[in-house]
C-alpha cells in the first residue's frame, strides 16, 4: 500500500493528476503524460514535478517516476505520429492549396527543411513547450522511420522529464513554483510563434499588394 500524497491538491488539474498518481503511482503519471501529448492543454508542468514530489514522499521511487513519464510521453507522441501519417502528403499539399496567403513551394521548402534537419527537430523540439507536441505530427506525414522517431523521442522526452521531475523532487512541497517558471517559458515561446506567424502574413500580404499593383 502506497502513502498518499500529503497536501495534495484538491481541484483542477493538480488534484486530477494527485489522484492519478496516488491511485496509480507509476503508470498513472504516465496515462496523464500520454494524454498531455495528445491534448497539450494539460500542461506537463503540473503533473512532471508532482510526480518528482510523489517520489520524495515514497510514492514511487524515482526511477519509477522517469520511466513511466518517458514511457507516457512515447506513447502519446506516437498517437500524434501516426495521425501525421494518416493525414499523409498528398492530403496535406490538398489542406496546404485551400489556405489562403500561403504557397506551395512554401510546404516544399518546409519538406527540404525537415529532410535535412528532421532529426535534430525532433530531439530538440521534445524540449521546447508547445513544440513538444506538434513535432509528432509533421514527422508521421514525412514517414520519419518509426525507430528513429521513437529513439529520439525517447532521449528529447527523457531529458525534458527529467528536468521536471527532479525539479518537483528537490523541491518538495514547493513543487508547484515549476508550474511558474515552465509556465513563462511557455508563453514566451508562444508569443515568439505569433510574431513570427504575423510577420510571415505581413510580408506576404504586402508580397501581393505589390504583384497586384505592378499588373495593373
Amino acid at each position: 500500500m502506497t502513502p498518499a500524497l500529503p497536501q495534495e491538491p484538491a481541484d483542477g488539474v493538480a488534484g486530477w493528476a494527485a489522484d492519478l498518481v496516488d491511485a496509480l503511482g507509476g503508470p498513472g503519471a504516465g496515462l496523464f503524460v500520454a494524454l498531455e501529448n495528445v491534448f497539450p492543454p494539460l500542461p506537463s508542468e503540473i503533473i512532471l514535478p508532482l510526480t518528482g514530489f510523489a517520489a520524495g514522499q515514497g510514492v514511487l521511487s524515482l526511477a519509477s517516476a522517469l520511466f513511466w513519464t518517458t514511457l507516457g510521453s512515447v506513447v502519446g507522441a506516437l498517437a500524434l505520429y501516426w495521425i501525421g501519417a494518416l493525414i499523409g502528403r498528398e492530403r496535406m499539399y490538398t489542406l496546404w492549396a485551400r489556405l489562403p496567403l500561403v504557397k506551395t513551394s512554401d510546404l516544399r521548402r518546409t519538406e527540404e527543411w525537415f529532410a535535412r534537419h528532421g532529426t535534430k527537430a525532433v530531439l530538440l523540439g521534445r524540449m521546447v513547450p508547445i513544440f513538444r507536441s506538434l513535432i509528432s505530427v509533421p514527422a508521421g506525414i514525412e514517414r520519419m522511420p518509426v525507430p528513429v522517431f521513437v529513439a529520439l523521442t525517447t532521449l528529447g522526452s527523457l531529458v525534458w522529464n527529467s528536468a521536471l521531475v527532479l525539479a518537483g523532487y528537490w523541491l518538495g512541497g514547493r513543487w508547484s513554483e515549476v508550474e511558474t517558471y515552465v509556465g513563462v517559458l511557455s508563453k514566451a515561446v508562444l508569443v515568439l510563434a505569433v510574431v513570427a506567424l504575423a510577420a510571415f502574413v505581413t510580408v506576404r500580404v504586402r508580397s501581393r499588394g505589390t504583384a497586384r499593383h505592378r499588373r495593373a
